[in-house]
């Protein structure tokens, strides 16, 4: 499978060690962060016709994986 896009890592560089910490000390930040991945790849793998799905089916998830992000985000602001 190619390159997923949007990974964490890739969107906030600079917090890659904050989260790492808050995966092992924060239950649902590390809850969080692994349902990112899932719907993440999800999107990805529908993106890439490897799991097709109907278009609002799509956008539903992409609107789940902008929620989730900007919950992470919240985090690494504390």
């Amino acid at each position: 499978m190619s390159h997923t896009p949007h990974e964490l890592a890739e969107e906030f560089p600079e917090h890659v060690e904050k989260m790492s910490a808050l995966k092992q000390s924060d239950a649902h930040f590390a809850k969080l962060f692994d349902s990112y991945h899932e719907v993440n790849r999800n999107v990805h793998r529908a993106e890439t016709n490897v799991e097709p799905i109907d278009t609002m089916a799509e956008t539903e998830l992409r609107k789940q994986r902008g929620a989730l992000k900007d919950e992470i985000w919240s985090y690494l602001q504390k």
